[in-house]
């Protein structure tokens, strides 16, 4: 096969995706990798109909390679993530407002473009979590304990008070200090644990940790609601549950088992069968997103009926293993095979026209 990578300056060196790109050559497949940001690219020749089977893109949110991705979807190209499932995350606001309308445990979000401007929200809410609504790798995230602490030194806002963009505020969720990631490799799901950006000085292992029934319930309905097959979950468990504060197209993927050879054989398997898309709805569509649950539930039937004796066993976060060739690039360890609980799966929809919002 032919692929496309897109990875900008940020990700240069990072082993997610090189490794990933290593690895699809190390299998035979040719991988032509465009650097937005640090290079001269020909659009008019590299974005062609039919030049590649899959796009797939590395890049902070707000990068150039987005636009990019938007235009090889326009010719006709497979993106890896679905175009539009990425700009529905990317959007920190957009991604709240979708995710409460689909009932999706999202704290209550408030936007603004100045900081100041959250002092209007009643002291019992503070103290908030303020974060650029394009922001990615933790960047300016802040706790902010009290109104008057709003414009402190080191928050987003730029020299003349504005941000720059706009900024999202939420409640603030008790939590331990350790923030849980779980990731989705093509409906496979891996939970790890990790120091909560908010409190550095909480000294946490990352390690891969037990997924729960209910997490990797609202793990699979973020897929289905936003069209994803890559992506990563920062979930934190509050008093009252779990509740979603982060949602990531194509992560870091760490402490995910021979995460290389997985993921390259996920994008291998979207490139022939296109992305998932948004074939569910998430924001005036017209299929009902109740049928995404449904099928995860007749899949969860299915799975429940085939098993002996695994069925009482508790949830692991090895959630079973993508069909991948034996890995001999950088792993250099073959994928092993299923262990015998698997995250519902989700029938993968025909891939729609409507883009989110109504339009791009």
């Amino acid at each position: 096969m032919r692929l496309c990578f897109l990875v900008e300056e940020q990700y240069r060196h990072d082993g997610m995706p090189l490794e990933v790109i290593h690895q699809l050559r190390a299998w035979g497949h040719r991988v032509d990798v465009l650097w937005p940001g640090r290079s001269l690219i020909r659009i008019s020749e590299a974005i062609q109909a039919g030049s590649h089977d899959a796009w797939v893109l590395k890049t902070v949110s707000g990068g150039p390679g987005l636009t990019l991705l938007e235009a090889a979807a326009s010719v006709g190209l497979t993106t890896v993530n679905d175009v539009r499932a990425i700009r529905g995350v990317r959007d920190k606001a957009l991604a709240a407002v979708i995710a409460r309308s689909k009932g999706l445990p999202v704290p209550v979000t408030y936007a603004a473009a100045r900081p100041e401007e959250f002092a209007e929200i009643a002291g019992a809410e503070f103290p908030l979590v303020v974060k650029p609504a394009d922001g990615s790798s933790g960047r300016a995230v802040r706790l902010v304990a009290t109104p008057d602490r709003l414009l402190e030194p080191g928050g987003p806002a730029g020299p003349d008070g504005s941000a720059g963009g706009l900024l999202i505020a939420q409640p603030y969720v008790p939590n331990s200090g350790t923030d849980l990631k779980v990731y989705s490799v093509a409906g496979e799901l891996y939970a790890t644990e990790r120091c909560s950006p908010l409190h550095p000085a909480h000294a946490v292992r990352e390690r891969q940790v037990p997924l729960t029934p209910e997490v990797a319930r609202i793990t699979a309905e973020i897929g289905d609601v936003f069209g994803l097959d890559l992506y990563g979950v920062d979930i934190l468990l509050g008093p009252d549950g779990p509740v979603v504060v982060d949602i990531n197209d194509f992560p870091s993927f760490r402490q995910v088992p021979d995460a290389v050879a997985r993921v390259s054989a996920a994008v291998l398997d979207l490139a022939r069968n296109g992305a998932r898309g948004r074939g569910r709805e998430t924001c005036g569509g017209e299929a009902s997103v109740r049928e995404g649950a449904q099928d995860r539930q007749d899949a969860q039937d299915t799975q429940a009926a085939g098993r002996t004796g695994a069925a009482a066993a508790p949830a692991t976060a090895q959630a079973g293993a993508a069909a991948a060739p034996p890995s001999t690039g950088q792993t250099g360890a073959t994928v092993a095979p299923p262990p015998p609980f698997a995250a519902p799966s989700v029938p993968r929809p025909t891939r729609p026209a409507a883009s989110i919002g109504g339009g791009r």
